[in-house]
């Protein structure tokens, strides 16, 4: 500390934005495969690098066999709305929602698709609605991790193995950081800028086998715009999954992900990036239990988010807004304010990106930012 009680130690990377996050440690855009740029997509080493991607997703999240992995457009939204589009309107469905995304699904199906027969599970920022008594005949709809909330399902053990309808989850910022039982899962979307540090605009998309015998036993009765669609004819289009976009892809981003993907495989893979995540958010957690002005949004432990970490102030929100202006002005952390439509608050991203050195020497900023902000 200073004189003035300034910490005399800045965290080496800031970045602690929720999405776009920060790139991965040691991370140099110079060293990326560019041998694809400038060449059609569609030519062999741009389809090969595609290709890549979703073999080497599917490898590291360990899916199960006959899952699929494609790559598609508009980021974890357009993959989860394409699922959405694609597959919701067969059976009933029940479509869980605490935090902006998930109430984002929830508008998607009353007001767009205009699904028949749907039951809603709403809970506010900090809570989760309850997950008994669900209708496993019925589609279900939800976030592993409500990124804008900082509340996260606890497991899946709610899932039973013998359910009937699909599980579509939008798990953009659980992949890569948290333990998902993929067998329980038909439908999982996200976006390589979340705990892989990717950049922006591109979507996964994961389909069980189940998934994919809905695509081929179903057609919607409303219309598919060609960027959602699956099937062609009445079958899977294949060369999704293979390397052959919908449209247009970056191949920069796609040369970033692999990028990505191999640092993920150099660390020890899922279960390593896992461990940073929960070691990560274990930084946050002292640091809150030490301090009685600092508390978590997620009322419930058991499904506290290890990754986008929300957190509250006790200070009023012009405080806490000028507190994460003081934080940005002296470098010590950028873009950590709560999601727009959130309760005011901290937002730290603590997935496996993010190392738990700079969350450490972040702390002491907090300190000096809650004081000069309510002094």
């Amino acid at each position: 500390m200073t004189a003035d009680n300034t910490p005399s130690h800045r965290p080496a990377n800031p970045n602690f934005s929720s999405g776009p996050c920060a790139k991965r440690p040691g991370y140099r855009v110079d060293t990326l495969d560019l041998s694809a740029l400038g060449r059609s997509h569609r030519a062999a080493p741009g389809k090969s690098q595609l290709a890549d991607v979703c073999s080497r997703t599917a490898e590291l999240l360990e899916l199960p066999e006959g899952y699929r992995v494609g790559v598609v457009p508009g980021s974890d939204t357009g993959a989860f709305e394409m699922a959405m589009w694609s597959l919701l309107g067969a059976r009933p469905v029940e479509i869980l929602a605490w935090e902006s995304f998930g109430k984002g699904w929830v508008t998607d199906a009353v007001k767009q698709l205009k699904l028949p027969s749907l039951n809603v599970h709403e809970a506010d920022y900090g809570e989760l609605p309850s997950l008994e008594n669900l209708d496993q005949d019925a589609d279900i709809v939800f976030t592993w991790n409500g990124t804008t909330s900082g509340v996260c399902v606890p497991n899946g053990d709610w899932i039973p193995e013998d359910r009937a309808g699909l599980t579509l989850c939008d798990a953009t910022s659980a992949v890569f950081a948290m333990d998902i039982p993929w067998h329980k899962i038909d439908v999982a979307t996200f976006s390589w800028q979340k705990a892989l540090g990717g950049e922006g605009g591109h979507g996964v998309i994961v389909l069980s086998p189940r998934a994919v015998e809905r695509l081929e036993s179903y057609t919607p009765s409303w219309p598919i715009p060609k960027i959602f669609r699956l099937t062609k004819g009445g079958k899977l289009i294949e060369g999704i999954f293979s390397g052959a976009t919908i449209n247009t892809p970056s191949m920069l981003c796609v040369a970033d992900c692999l990028d990505a993907l191999d640092w993920v495989a150099e660390v020890g893979g899922t279960r390593a990036t896992q461990a940073r995540t929960s070691e990560n958010a274990a930084v946050i957690e002292a640091a809150v239990a030490e301090r009685d002005w600092l508390n978590y949004l997620a009322k419930d432990p058991a499904t506290r988010s290890t990754t986008s970490v929300c957190l509250t102030v006790d200070a009023d929100p012009a405080a806490v807004k000028q507190m994460v202006s003081l934080l940005a002005s002296e470098k010590a952390a950028f873009d950590i304010g709560a999601y727009r439509d959130a309760p005011a608050g901290l937002r730290i991203w603590c997935g496996p990106t993010v190392e738990s050195d700079n969350l450490r020497a972040l702390v002491p900023w907090l300190d000096w930012a809650y004081q000069r902000a309510t002094q």
